[in-house]
């Protein structure tokens, strides 16, 4: 009974958060400490107007690549001139020539040799055809990349794979369908993270592991902890005074919506559904294991009751807890971490406080706490959650052989 219980929980709760749903909802989240305006000039209050200049982008081939010497003002000048021919649109079979440099030494990404492959963006003005190099064909690596993934995932994990994989699938078409639109049509950011992160759970929990009760549970305790985890990282954000205007990507962004399209970003209102998706992977690994530890406990040992449970289950989950918060607050500081060289290499412009000080520094450490602080809930959370449930579970002989059996795998 208590099975179908969780599972209708599930479907409600999957369906009140589906992106349909939510944009019905009356915004019922007010904006804490509303953030500075952007100020634009009146000229600019128009949404921009289509440029004449027409980009196309077309797949090309180095022929060859010549590197030019050049001295100007006592300083070496490089410049690479390539060739190439189209191997896409109108033109293809096409030759074209395309200097590269010729203001400064060039770098390693600038340098480019016979048979390598790259993006050339035809520019079009008044009928007439520029070419650029815009960036290497980066397209068949990335598929080598993503197919020894998926080779690890099946071989390894085998079904439990193929769920992980489409889990992912799932939460990037949520992500690119309905997030990422929603936002950029001026959709409330905390509002549109919120139901689309807890859409994303609600399938893929089950996608990736199966529909058993041990998955209802680690559902339940994820969205109870999305929660408390939101309302702590409104506390985090506001305590800290944070806009959301860390970084230049955040003004640029901005600013283009509001000049293109006319939607006004709200950017606090995007920290905090950043904050929310990006501790969301790691709370789906806490709740799982967690959940699946004390099923595993219970099964091993029928007799046990919610006190030895809860405390099985909290022995090891303190264990997940140091690993994962290390591991969260290192993945945040590797993504970052060029920025936070320069702003070392800075240091004499500046003492150390008033680097720490600064929103970008500060943004990092609100989003590594806050979600090291969802982890850390959701292990006492999830742990009760399973303890009172599966202590009231019967264990038959045929559960106890497939645990033993799954062990044995």
């Amino acid at each position: 009974m208590f099975y179908r219980f969780i599972l209708s929980l599930v479907i409600l709760i999957g369906f009140t958060s589906t992106p349909a749903f939510a944009t019905v909802q009356p915004d019922v989240i007010e904006d804490i400490n509303e953030q500075p305006p952007l100020e634009v000039s009146a000229e600019s209050e128009q949404p921009l107007q289509r440029s004449e200049v027409r980009d196309e982008f077309l797949r090309a081939r180095v022929v060859s690549a010549d590197i030019v010497t050049s001295e100007i003002g006592g300083q070496n000048l490089e410049t690479q001139i390539v060739t190439v021919e189209l191997l896409s649109g109108d033109r293809k079979g096409q030759v074209e020539q395309i200097n590269v440099g010729g203001t400064s030494d060039l770098i390693d990404a600038d340098r480019y040799a016979e048979g390598d492959v790259v993006i050339v963006a035809e520019v079009s003005v008044d009928q007439e055809q520029n070419y650029y190099i815009y960036d290497r064909y980066r397209i068949p690596g990335l598929a080598i990349v993503v197919g020894v993934f998926l080779v690890l995932a099946v071989v390894f994990a085998r079904l439990r794979g193929i769920g992980s994989v489409a889990g992912l699938l799932v939460s990037i078409t949520v992500l690119m369908t309905y997030i990422v639109p929603s936002l950029t049509g001026g959709g409330n950011p905390i509002l549109v993270t919120l139901s689309g992160t807890l859409f994303i759970v609600s399938v893929t929990l089950f996608v990736s592991h199966g529909f058993r009760l041990r998955t209802g549970v680690a559902l339940v305790s994820t969205m109870t902890t999305i929660g408390l985890a939101y309302l702590l990282s409104v506390f985090f954000v506001s305590v800290s005074q944070m806009f959301g205007s860390g970084t230049e990507e955040t003004f640029y962004l901005q600013f283009v919506l509001s000049q293109s399209q006319g939607v006004d970003i709200d950017l606090r209102g995007l920290l905090l559904g950043g904050i929310i998706i990006g501790m969301l992977g790691v709370l789906d690994d806490v709740t799982m294991g967690q959940a699946a530890s004390i099923d595993e406990i219970k099964r091993a040992n029928p007799k046990l009751g919610f006190k030895e449970l809860y405390t099985a289950g909290m022995s090891v989950g303190r264990d997940h807890i140091a690993s994962l918060v290390n591991t969260l607050a290192l993945a945040y500081v590797g993504s970052s971490l060029p920025l936070f060289l320069l702003l070392t290499i800075n240091e004499a412009s500046a003492p150390l406080w008033v680097l720490v000080n600064s929103e970008f520094i500060s943004q990092e450490i609100v989003r590594t706490m806050a979600g090291s602080s969802a982890i850390i809930l959701a292990v006492p959370i999830t742990t009760s959650i399973a303890a009172a449930i599966f202590a009231k579970m019967k264990v038959t002989k045929e559960m106890k052989q497939m645990s033993s059996g799954h062990h044995h795998h």
